[in-house]
């Protein structure tokens, strides 16, 4: 019995966990964990969830707290009244216009009051400064009457009453500046352009894969309406904290990323959705990233969508943005066009499916080095809706060949000057995880 005990604990000790400790952890634990040469378990390390800066419909996550110099918004008054929520807008609207009747009503009421109206309105030989006015109601409803021009003819000013004609004309001319700031706002608020960028579309996630043997991030845009955005231009922006050599940390530095700015590539003629792609080279904030530490990283890709509403001519901006997680590494984006009988139909069902395509795992800057060193690597796989057809056979013919055959083609080379090294390289790049079955 001690001889199978020890037996028993020797063979625990080689599997890093008595059946005892398994089954004293609870179940989620037992899951998460991993067994190691020790006795105790080491849990795997969890990517805590990135806070978004800016949420996948556009809307900025990021709060204004504190501010001590209110006055500011009251300094642009317009802009404040735009910017508040319908909500606020109504109540707002509704408030202005009834208390200004209200006062002016008070006005009309109290000329009557000190004129003696409202005691001799009803003698004959009296002429009132405005007739049928004889209570706060109906001076109420005349200082409605006369804003808004209504005009029912049973109250009326009459010539006799200077003081009424000059109040006529201040209000007269204060109902128009109000009628023209509210209706303004209401005006300017129903035209903003920001529902516009509700049919502006984003695909869900970024991906990177091989382009041209250089490695590039990219991810899809399109728009929904057939009025097109004119002067349409779009910029990226990477977020990610950073501290200095000096040691100083600088929360959610913004980075420009290069989507074509040099080149014009970021000016879009978005007819159909197209494919935005940044090239991963020594001036990307991405050069030296590898997949696997891509995958630590913590970061937000801003991207910024920016032109002018072909009907209205207002400049219409759309935002969305990709966390880490949301990059994909070795995928590219399944095509949405396609040719009929007389017209091009894009097929939104696929706008944001993408496919697996073989991509090395290392990081640009060491591909680079790669194609710099082996010139005559082949081209990587082209774009394709079947990708499991598409592999590196190229490379394999290679490898496959006759060692005889690949001395003969190489002197043929040397004797034309045509020998800069040999694809076989290629194999020693990591490639990302292979195609499905």
């Amino acid at each position: 019995m001690a001889g199978d005990s020890h037996v028993l604990m020797d063979h625990s000790m080689e599997t890093g966990v008595t059946p005892a400790q398994v089954k004293k952890l609870p179940k989620h634990l037992r899951e998460a964990q991993i067994s190691t040469e020790r006795t105790h378990l080491i849990p795997e390390p969890v990517k805590k969830p990135r806070q978004r800066y800016v949420q996948k419909d556009g809307k900025c996550n990021v709060h204004h707290g504190n501010v001590q110099e209110t006055y500011r918004y009251l300094s642009d008054l317009f802009t404040t009244l735009v910017d508040l929520r319908w909500r606020f807008s109504l109540l707002i609207f509704t408030l202005v216009y009834v208390i200004n009747w209200l006062f002016f009503g008070f006005l009309w009421w109290l000329i009557a009051l000190i004129r003696g109206d409202l005691v001799h309105g009803d003698e004959k030989d009296w002429t009132p400064c405005v007739e049928n006015l004889n209570s706060f109601v109906s001076a109420f409803l005349f200082s409605i009457e006369t804003e808004t021009t209504i005009g029912y003819g049973y109250r009326v000013i009459t010539e006799r009453c200077p003081e009424g004609i000059i109040l006529l004309l201040v209000q007269a001319i204060l109902g128009s500046i109000v009628n023209a700031i509210m209706v303004g706002c209401m005006f300017v608020k129903i035209s903003q352009p920001k529902n516009r960028a509700e049919t502006l579309m984003f695909s869900h996630n970024a991906v990177i894969s091989v382009r041209d043997n250089k490695m590039c991030l990219m991810f899809r845009v399109g728009d929904l309406r057939n009025s097109h955005i004119v002067e349409a231009s779009i910029r990226a922006k990477l977020i990610r904290s950073q501290q200095t050599k000096e040691g100083e940390f600088i929360p959610l530095n913004q980075t420009d990323i290069n989507i074509g700015f040099d080149t014009g590539d970021d000016r879009l003629f978005l007819v159909s959705p197209l494919i935005i792609s940044h090239e991963i080279n020594e001036r990307s904030p991405f050069w030296e990233m590898s997949m696997a530490q891509m995958e630590k990283e913590e970061f937000e890709i801003v991207v910024i969508l920016e032109g002018m509403v072909e009907a209205t001519g207002m400049t219409c901006q759309a935002r969305s943005s990709y966390l880490d997680t949301e990059v994909l590494w070795g995928y590219r984006f399944t095509p949405v066009l396609s040719l009929e009988k007389g017209f091009y139909e894009v097929d939104y069902n696929n706008f944001h499916e993408v496919y697996q395509t073989n991509t090395p795992t290392c990081s640009a800057k060491e591909l680079a080095v790669k194609f710099r060193d082996e010139p005559l690597l082949p081209q990587l796989p082209l774009l394709s809706p079947q990708p499991k057809e598409r592999t590196f056979e190229s490379l394999n013919r290679l490898s496959q060949q006759d060692p005889l055959n690949q001395e003969e083609m190489e002197e043929e080379r040397d004797l034309r000057g045509e020998n800069n090294g040999s694809a076989a390289a290629l194999g020693e790049l990591p490639l990302a995880d292979g195609l499905p079955d």
